[in-house]
Parts: C-alpha cells; sequence; structure tokens
C-alpha cells in the first residue's frame, strides 16, 4: 500500500511510541499533505502519550480506548508493530471492514519498483541472532563501499528513513513485521531466514500462528531470492515456487568446518579470533555472506573485513571484570534456547547464569533437560514468588538436579537480588552471565533498560553500554 492510497480515507495511527510518531510524520509532517476526512488523523493512545500528541499535531482526534467499535469506526489503522492483530477488538474490527497495517508495510509500498522489487532491499529475520546479522550485513557492505541503511526492528523504524536515499537497505524484520512486507504488495531483493524456535506467543496467541506469520516473509512476499539456513529443520522444509532459493549452513554454500569458513569447497578464513561471541553467531556470518552474494556482490573479498565488526550492545556482551569476575551482559535473550545458545559460549568456565522474566508460556523442559549435559557452576532463578513471572516455574522444573547433578541453583526475587547471589556463588572466580531467556515486561520497559541496571549492579557505567554502532545510513 502506497502512503497516497490513504488519501480521502478514514485514517487512525494506533499506539504513540516511535513507530507511531515516525508513520505520523509520514502521514501528517511537512511536506506531505492531509490524511483522512477534512485533513483529520484519529490517534488511539494513552492518556499520557495524548498530551504529548496534541502538542505535534492539534487536528488529531485523540481516541481514549482502542474498542472494536472506535478502531472500525476506521477505513485503515496504521498500528505499532508490538499491538497484536489478533487483539480481540483487532479481530472484530477486520471482520467489519478495517484494514490493519504497519509502518514497514508503508514504507515497502512506497520503495517497490514497476515490478513490485524493492531493489537493494535485503531484510533479515529469525528468532534469534537477526539484529547481529542485519548489523553485520550493513557493516560488510559498508566496507565495500556501498552507501547503506541498517534499519527496522534493530532501533530505527523505516518510516523515519522514508525520504532518505541508499544503495542498499539492510533491514532487520521481528515476527510482527514479516506480514507487513507481505501485505504492502512489494517484494524485497533478498529476504534471509535463520532460524525458529518458539517466541512471542502472547502477541500471536500460538507456536503454530507464530511460525506461519515469520514465514509470511518467504511464503507471501515473494522475495527475488530467498536465503536460508540448511540445518533450520522448519526453514529447510520451505517450497518457494516464487523466488529463487540460496542456501547457507550446507556444504555446497557458505558453511563452517569447526572455526574454517568455506564456500563450498574453498576455504575462506579463520572465524575463530572474530568479534563474534558464540558459534551461531559465526554461523550467522555464512547467512551474511550468502545474502552479498545474493546482492550480486563479491562476498568473498568482504568476509575479512567481519574483524572490524563492532558486536551489538545487550547480546552476549562483555562488559569488563570486576573483583575477578567477568560481567556478560545478554539481555536480549528473551527464549530458552537463547540462554542455552549464551551458556555454549562459556561451557569451559565457571558460571553463574541468571534467567527467568516475562512469562509468555514458552517451555523450559528442554533447557532443563540440557542442564543434565553441561550443568554451569550455579543458576539464579529471577522473579520468585512474583505472579507473570517465570522464575518459580524455571526453579520447579530444575530443583531435581541439585541432587542428581549438583546443581547450586538459587532463587532471587529480582535483578539485583540476583546478582549479590551470583556474586557470593562465584566466590570470586568465574562469569555472570545474564541471559534471562525471557521478555523484561513487568520489571522493566525493555531488555534495554534491564541490561543497563544490570551493568550497574556489576559497577560499570550503563550509559556508555547500549548505543548501537551504525545504525541510520552511511
Amino acid at each position: 500500500m502506497r502512503i497516497s492510497e490513504l488519501d480521502g480515507r478514514r485514517v487512525a495511527l494506533w499506539g504513540w511510541g516511535r513507530e507511531g510518531r515516525a508513520a505520523w510524520r509520514a502521514l501528517r509532517g511537512p511536506g506531505t499533505g492531509d490524511r483522512g476526512p477534512d485533513g483529520m488523523v484519529g490517534l488511539f493512545c494513552s492518556a499520557s502519550e495524548a498530551v504529548e500528541a496534541r502538542e505535534f499535531d492539534p487536528g488529531l482526534v485523540i481516541e481514549a480506548e482502542a474498542t472494536a467499535e472506535r478502531l472500525a469506526a476506521y477505513e485503515v489503522v496504521v498500528k505499532s508493530p508490538g499491538i497484536s492483530p489478533y487483539k480481540a477488538e483487532a479481530v472484530a474490527a477486520a471482520a467489519r471492514g478495517t484494514r490493519f497495517i504497519g509502518g514497514t508495510a508503508l514504507w515497502f509500498g512506497e520503495r517497490a519498483g514497476a515490478d513490485g522489487v524493492v531493489p537493494g532491499a535485503a531484510c533479515v529475520t529469525g528468532t534469534k541472532g537477526k539484529s547481529t546479522t542485519t548489523a553485520l550485513l550493513a557493516h560488510l557492505l559498508r566496507a565495500g563501499g556501498h552507501r547503506t541503511a541498517l534499519a527496522g526492528n534493530i532501533g530505527l523504524p523505516l518510516l523515519e528513513v522514508l525520504h532518505d536515499q541508499a544503495e542498499y537497505w539492510a533491514i532487520e524484520l521481528s515476527s510482527y513485521q514479516t506480514g507487513d512486507v507481505a501485505d504492502s504488495g512489494a517484494r524485497p531483493q533478498v529476504a534471509v531466514g535463520l532460524n525458529i524456535f518458539p517466541e512471542h506467543l502472547d502477541w500471536h496467541g500460538s507456536h503454530e500462528r507464530y511460525v506461519a506469520d515469520k514465514l509470511r516473509l518467504f511464503t507471501d512476499a515473494r522475495p527475488r531470492i530467498a536465503v536460508l539456513n540448511a540445518g533450520d529443520p522448519i526453514l529447510a522444509s520451505l517450497q518457494l515456487p516464487d523466488s529463487e532459493v540460496r542456501w547457507f549452513n550446507r556444504e555446497d554454500g557458505w558453511h563452517l568446518r569447526g572455526d574454517a569458513l568455506h564456500r563450498g569447497e574453498a576455504f575462506i578464513m579463520d572465524t575463530a579470533a572474530l568479534p563474534l561471541p558464540g558459534r551461531h553467531n559465526r554461523g550467522n556470518l555464512c547467512a551474511v555472506l550468502a545474502a552479498i552474494e545474493a546482492l550480486g556482490l563479491d562476498a568473498a573479498s568482504l568476509a575479512p573485513r567481519a574483524a572490524d565488526f563492532r558486536p551489538l550492545p545487550h547480546r552476549l556482551q562483555v562488559l569488563g571484570t570486576r573483583d575477578g569476575l567477568t560481567w556478560v551482559n545478554d539481555s536480549i535473550s528473551t527464549t530458552p534456547h537463547a540462554s542455552l545458545a549464551a551458556l555454549d559460549v562459556y561451557c569451559r568456565e565457571r558460571v553463574a547464569l541468571l534467567v527467568g522474566g516475562h512469562d509468555r508460556g514458552l517451555p523450559w523442559d528442554d533447557f532443563a533437560a540440557a542442564m543434565r549435559q553441561r550443568c554451569p557452576e550455579a543458576i539464579v532463578t529471577m522473579g520468585h514468588g512474583r505472579p507473570g513471572q517465570t522464575g518459580d516455574r524455571i526453579h520447579a522444573l530444575l530443583a531435581p538436579l541439585v541432587d542428581e547433578c549438583g546443581l547450586a541453583l538459587h532463587a532471587a526475587e529480582d535483578l539485583e537480588a540476583a546478582v549479590s547471589t551470583a556474586r557470593m556463588a562465584l566466590g570470586g572466580h568465574g562469569v555472570v552471565l545474564l541471559s534471562p531467556g525471557a521478555p523484561s515486561f513487568g520489571a522493566y520497559r525493555d531488555y534495554t533498560e534491564r541490561g543497563r541496571h544490570f551493568a550497574a549492579l556489576a559497577g560499570f557505567d550503563p550509559a556508555a553500554i547500549s548505543a548501537i554502532p551504525g545504525l541510520g545510513i552511511a
């Protein structure tokens, strides 16, 4: 959908965060003209957000509550990504004819060429690793001298750079946004699929719907070239008749043999010293190089520039050492699989693992089973005694391991108590690893705020750890 298609229609925004404000600027900002009847646009937001919104645009029609009836009063609702279209009120309004789209759909609609393809657009999605992969893709493209945008779910809404120009667009997409690309009617030039594990069940409603929504980037958006992980069973089973498919993590393409990076049978470089913590991150380098080839560039010549990459904050981020303890901030970890991947990185260290957060109903049984083979020095479950938190549930699953394999298992009410417990458990030697395996909601605004608090508790400057290098166009 193009923005011009909204002219003269009843349009509302749902959400006034960064995505909502970007959508407002696209629809109502300087030089855009008016949208909606009599130049008015509705806004569903909180009372506190309404005060700021009126300062931006006194003509906004503030809607106090997003009921099915009020949503149905609009033909199109541009919603922020965190708002699920599966909410009962949204489903009811859609049944009455309201169309729900996101800002990502508007951006793609504006950028599509005559053939429907958005040239230079390389979208990356996956349950874990997508931010680092997208940032690494932008880094290598820039190293090749190409003006490249790093945007999307990584922290810069696409509509904020709607009128900017770049040769290539490295775009991170969450499962909240992949459907928007399909709904836009546009096709990415390249779409990368990393992996799929259970995630965001509260937003999607079920694992099956999460998988289907994630895969819409490939099945419905029909990228010109789909770059897929041959090692992921869900992605490996895809049939995409409208796309050329290229595989990574397969011996005839980009893959790792130990730490050795290969393109088919050709050895390219050793990856052990790269600033990509964890084998899963070095494996995602293969995805990046396959995507660069799909864009028509020489990936092998750019691969060594991965040595210059600056890792992203809150993703296996080594904060430093204090009093004999190394502090690692993996606050971005929101699934049990992510926590297991983090433990793999430090499998040879004495580790105190901090887990627990908002409970979305994800199963922790596989995590508990894995602890029988790779039991860390200590595990501290967070959120003890707090409704809606995973701590008590994880603790109960791990309790049998105390006798079975000598696990030092501790319960903490919050992150501050967990950090104190981890200090005592390690006795001045080892790694304190925050990899919660769950979202931060209920205790923190987001994973960034949680990671910053962890840094402060460990004795580091929280303001110095959170900037995402390379965001924007360069």
